[in-house]
């Protein structure tokens, strides 16, 4: 059921943010990165067992992050990527200051939610802050290391529009390997054995593998939708 749930999610997700750019444009990939940073920093707190290896949730919703980079960087250029990346740090940061809001609120006698808010917001300001500075840093480097290889390959080949799949991977595999490095030992540092968090690296790192080639004929089809939307306006 879990191995079900995770390539549904994938393709719930990468599905949603095409769709996102298909009829919103970049309003729409802006949008996801906001949902995207929220919801994988309350998911990551799930830990379970799947193809074989123990991992936490919300590494779907966080490669999406990358994908909508990736996206606009693509379509868009290199400073709609790095808006989308400042809109996510400051997501982050106004979702911290709110939650921990909540927890100093006294509750109503009748209240019946407080001690799980508490349970699962007690942890959000340090996996919140961790992931405020790893997004900014591998976000950041994501965005740099993209168009770096999109210059490489141009000047290679003499043609911008080819080995999109190269730079796209080329970034987002590099990107995510410092993510998964420092994320997960910056979170759960304490929280769990080591055997744990080199096993929490692992699994992590392989699911990115995995979304990250996944990802790549999305990056191919935004393309398209840029290209039908710019000959559809030219003919009206």
């Amino acid at each position: 059921m879990n191995e079900f749930l995770l390539i549904f999610s994938l393709i719930l997700i990468y599905l949603g943010v095409l769709a996102a750019y298909r009829f919103f444009g970049t309003a729409g990939l802006y949008c996801g990165t906001v949902f995207a940073t929220i919801t994988a920093n309350i998911e990551v707190l799930l830990l379970v067992d799947a193809f074989g290896l123990e991992q936490t949730l919300g590494n779907i919703l966080f490669a999406a992050t990358f994908l909508i980079t990736d996206i606009l960087s693509e379509t868009e250029g290199k400073k709609a990527a790095q808006k989308a990346v400042n809109l996510g740090i400051a997501t982050s940061m106004a979702f911290i200051v709110i939650s921990q809001l909540w927890l100093l609120y006294t509750p109503a006698e009748s209240d019946w939610a407080r001690s799980s808010f508490e349970l699962i917001f007690s942890n959000t300001p340090r996996l919140m802050i961790v992931s405020f500075l790893v997004y900014a840093i591998c976000q950041r480097f994501d965005v740099w290391a993209y168009h770096k290889w999109w210059k490489f390959t141009e000047k290679k080949c003499g043609d911008s529009m080819r080995f999109l799949w190269l730079r796209n991977n080329g970034s987002t595999l590099i990107s995510q390997l410092l993510n998964t490095v420092l994320y997960s030992f910056g979170a759960f540092w304490g929280m769990y054995n080591m055997q744990t968090m080199i096993g929490i690296c692992i699994s992590s790192y392989v699911i990115f593998i995995v979304t990250s080639i996944a990802d790549t004929p999305i990056v191919y089809l935004a393309r398209r939708v840029k290209n039908n939307n710019m000959h559809f306006f030219a003919k009206s």
